[in-house]
């Protein structure tokens, strides 16, 4: 059960980071809270089924400056696979799916930062 509650508070909090971002207008929109939602569930998604491929082809992504440049780089190839999946969710090209990843793992520290002694008693 515990795992089941961690999903589902995950998958709600990436909607909460997702919709923040998209209305800011950095990079992307969502037109609402469920496509937002949505978004965070196939973004998950979409990102496993990426580094597992990354992972059987050999390449390891690492650490540091290079490391942090490729992940960007899949998180924005990431963030265009599922603007053209989910329906109430746009990205702004390349340009914006770069900015939209960047605003994300902001606005993801913030909201850790904020809701991380809360999610420690779960």
């Amino acid at each position: 059960m515990g795992t089941i509650l961690a999903i589902i508070i995950g998958g709600l909090i990436s909607g909460l980071i997702i919709w923040i971002v998209g209305r800011l207008n950095l990079g992307m929109s969502v037109t609402g809270f469920v496509p937002a939602f949505i978004a965070g569930f196939v973004i998950a998604i979409v990102a496993g089924i990426i580094n597992w491929l990354l992972a059987v082809l050999g390449i390891n992504i690492g650490g540091g400056f290079l490391g942090s440049i490729v992940s960007l780089i899949v998180a924005a190839i990431v963030l265009m696979i599922s603007g053209s999946i989910v329906p109430g969710m746009a990205v702004k090209g390349f340009t914006g799916a770069i900015v939209a990843a960047i605003a994300i793992a902001v606005v993801g520290w913030l909201v850790a930062l904020v809701l991380g002694p809360f999610m420690t008693q779960i």
